[in-house]
């Protein structure tokens, strides 16, 4: 077994007296991960992004070479700071940034969140704000991630209902500001539905106010580019609106990279400076780092950068056209079932629910078949983040809908109450 002879008489684990083989630990972890969801054969539609196995080998193959590198130190690992600033720079580009935009690549979209928040903080407080207790203004289907960083810069969320679309209420998040205000946000796409705010009408307002907004992109943005390309009518999101400040996109979405990575990009350089962390009063010299870490890994910067150049324009749009096919063919699905999917999704996200069974009782049976999913909760609903995998899984996934749906009408299946949980 997986634990034999590494837990004492407590059950607690403990470090071996002698090593153990290769041979015998990569047995043991594939044991291990007996349980976990079989998510390459498309059973997940959370947490993984599945672009096929050519797109694996590539971050993993990129990841390993340079797994004890440093990016703490780009002065010791220039090739590091080359393959940041090129994956940036491509970022950027595809984000209309313009002159003199500036970004970095941080460990995941809860850093870009808090990175954007806290040098939002640090502009206003260098411009004499008083920002002890300062307000961010989100609609309430904004990631929580905003909120985690409130928590520890000392700072409030004011959460605004969503308008009946889902999208962000731009007129209530227009009363909601108050001179406490600092910073306005939108999503592109919003987790929960997978629907795009009015960004350009936050971008209006955000210049009317002086606010900085920021959108989280982390989702949408390493796809919504590509299936704007591809025809879908993806609405202006990015920097070529005048009022976003800055844009939080994950690398290890829906940029297939290796987890974790994202990237952060401000409008301008001197915005970004106010990100940065420095401090000298120490023994061993000045450190500045631009992101939360410290030691940042050099694999997860090198299997982002393999990974962007290993599919290209080309490839990310025939991976983002396979995710709306799938999408599209799933809410035909769930329309001939009698479902309702929620909101106008554009992208790969979506969550459905008024159907003829209980939207959370029939995401149990669907459970019990293998599917990992998850649930939303205003209004009920099942929720799915689409990968190219799940092409080719549609009408299993359906056909498993099908069947759950009536042995929840049979009365059939666990009648334990099931709770919606991100994480």
């Amino acid at each position: 077994m997986a634990g034999d002879g590494i837990s004492d008489e407590s059950g607690r684990a403990r470090l071996p007296a002698r090593g153990r083989s290769w041979e015998e630990l990569r047995a043991a972890l594939e044991e291990l991960r007996a349980g976990d969801v079989d998510w390459r054969s498309g059973r997940a539609a959370v947490y993984v992004f599945h672009a096929g196995e050519d797109v694996l080998r590539v971050a993993r193959e990129a990841y390993a070479l340079y797994q004890s590198e440093n990016a703490l130190g780009p002065a010791a690992f220039p090739s590091l700071r080359r393959m940041e600033q090129e994956v940036i720079e491509m970022g950027l580009g595809l984000l209309h940034a313009p002159e003199g935009a500036a970004g970095d690549i941080t460990s995941g979209g809860t850093e870009s969140i808090f990175l954007a928040v806290k040098a939002c903080r640090e502009q206003a407080a260098a411009r004499g704000a008083a920002v002890a207790g300062a307000e961010i203004v989100v609609p309430r289907s904004a990631h929580p991630a905003f909120d985690k960083a409130a928590s520890v810069l000392g700072l409030r969320v004011v959460r605004v209902p969503v308008a009946p679309d889902l999208r962000a209420d731009v007129e209530a998040m227009a009363a909601a500001i108050s001179e406490r205000t600092l910073m306005l946000v939108g999503s592109a796409p919003c987790f929960p539905y997978g629907v795009v705010d009015p960004i350009g009408e936050l971008s209006e307002l955000a210049l009317e106010r002086g606010l900085w907004l920021h959108v989280d992109a982390c989702v949408g943005g390493y796809f919504a580019p590509f299936a704007r390309m591809n025809g879908v009518p993806v609405p202006p999101f990015d920097f070529e609106l005048p009022g976003v400040a800055s844009i939080s996109a994950d690398l290890h979405k829906y940029g297939y990279a290796a987890k974790g990575a994202s990237t952060l990009f401000h409008r301008t350089e001197q915005q970004r400076a106010h990100q940065v962390f420095h401090f000298e009063d120490w023994p061993a010299g000045s450190m500045t780092t631009p992101t939360a870490a410290g030691t940042r890994p050099g694999g997860a910067v090198a299997a982002a950068w393999a990974v962007m150049n290993y599919l290209g324009v080309e490839g990310y749009r025939e991976k983002a056209a396979r995710v709306i096919r799938a999408r599209e063919a799933i809410e035909a699905g769930l329309a001939d079932l009698g479902f309702r999917v929620h909101g106008r999704p554009l992208l790969g996200l979506l969550a459905y629910g008024d159907g003829p069974a209980d939207a959370f009782a029939v995401w149990s049976r669907l459970h019990r078949r293998g599917w990992f999913t998850g649930l939303v909760t205003e209004p009920r609903g099942i929720h799915l983040m689409l990968s190219p995998v799940h092409e080719s899984v549609v009408d299993r996934y359906l056909a498993d809908l099908r069947e759950a749906v009536a042995e929840v009408q049979r009365g059939e299946g666990p009648t334990a109450e099931t709770r919606a949980r991100y994480a």
